[in-house]
């Protein structure tokens, strides 16, 4: 009797979903995040409380970094400048007394406006004109800043103190200013989820694979580099107010082009084109100096070097690429055990040199002439 290769009781029903794509898996996923954004603060120490904040602000930094470069295409050098913009914004207008609710409407848009009147000008040009335009952002930033000294307070720079927690709600400074990271940054994050995942990032997408077949699709490459530099910059406005909410001090070092430079790295390393990628980003901007400095405070700039050189040649995707990196090594059909990692191989070589048939549907008997001898 022939035994075939299906297995006892197996039926058609279609493959059930991995275990984090079924729904109640997201949702209770979503619910457990709140839980830990609401309650770490309280019970976090001071130190961590300052340090999660700062990750916080540069992660919101590198996202719009990524909107424009990640998602766009475009190189862009000069992300930091928008952040000291906001900053110097904020700083102004705490100083002056303005509402607080203006002064951060107004960190937002006073980038937004000096981005779109720089892309206006510069997304005609393409290619490296839009590098070479962003890279003198920070370089005349920083004298500027200096001498307009009325308003940026000059070389020695200015500080705001405006986040500190009101005595209502029984918080400590801390975390007063990680609860204002987490609103904030939360928000711009869910809204730049929505953008990229819609039409525009579609078109975004479009217009980064190939701006001739954009342009042959109706998908004006022009309009959608300027809107994607334009809404970087407003992120970048965003990342600024909330530096000035944990830091309170600005100067033009704020606006250095190496600053913009670690941006840039900080987005290669958590991983171009995500989300998640940005919050790494964020994370590695701000605690591989303090990694580097624990080794050697000597060897700063050459740990972090080696470091990035490392990760870039194992994860050339980014942090972000690992759990996939993880699920393909397991399901390589080649390991040197022979499993695939997704249960038992159906190819496996048969003892028997002459398999049995196929069933015959058609209701005839089978033959009984003997099997064909092998040559």
């Amino acid at each position: 009797m022939a035994v075939t290769a299906e297995t006892p009781g197996r039926t058609d029903a279609p493959p059930r979903p991995p275990f984090f794509s079924r729904p109640w898996v997201r949702w209770a996923g979503i619910v457990l995040v709140v839980v830990v954004l609401v309650v770490g603060p309280l019970v976090l120490p001071e130190l961590a409380n300052q340090t999660i904040a700062r990750i916080g602000v540069f992660a919101v930094a590198v996202l719009g970094l990524n909107v424009v470069m990640g998602y766009t295409g475009q190189v862009s050098l000069g992300q930091i400048f928008f952040v000291g913009v906001g900053a110097y914004v904020t700083a102004f207008g705490v100083n002056a007394d303005w509402n607080i609710v203006l002064v951060f409407v107004l960190a937002c848009l006073v980038p937004a406006v000096i981005g779109l009147l720089i892309a206006l000008a510069a997304a005609r040009l393409g290619g490296l004109a839009i590098a070479m335009v962003t890279i003198a952002l920070p370089i005349v930033g920083v004298p500027l800043a200096k001498r307009l000294s009325d308003l940026t307070g000059g070389s020695q720079g200015t500080s705001a103190r405006f986040s500190d927690a009101p005595e209502w709600t029984g918080l400590y400074d801390d975390q007063w200013q990680l609860y204002i990271v987490i609103l904030i940054g939360g928000i711009t994050f869910l809204l730049t989820r929505n953008l990229v995942r819609g039409k525009y990032g579609r078109a975004f997408a479009i217009v980064k694979g190939n701006e001739a077949v954009a342009g042959s699709m109706g998908v004006s490459p022009y309009r959608y580099k300027v809107l994607a530099f334009t809404i970087a910059s407003l992120i970048g406005g965003v990342s600024g107010f909330l530096y000035m909410v944990v830091i309170q001090y600005t100067s033009p070092e704020t606006l250095h082009f190496g600053h913009s430079i670690e941006l840039l790295a900080s987005m290669v390393i958590g991983g171009a084109g995500s989300i998640i990628g940005s919050l790494l980003g964020g994370a590695w901007y701000v605690l591989l100096p303090q990694l580097t400095n624990l080794i050697d405070p000597d060897l700063t700039a050459v740990l972090q070097g080696a470091i990035l050189l490392v990760v870039l040649f194992i994860l050339p995707g980014g942090l972000v690429s690992l759990p996939r990196l993880w699920r393909k090594r397991r399901h390589d059909p080649s390991r040197p055990d022979g499993r695939s990692g997704a249960g038992v191989r159906m190819d496996a070589p048969s003892s028997d040199p002459f398999p049995a048939q196929a069933a015959d549907t058609s209701g005839t008997a089978p033959s009984s002439s003997p099997p064909p001898t092998q040559s």
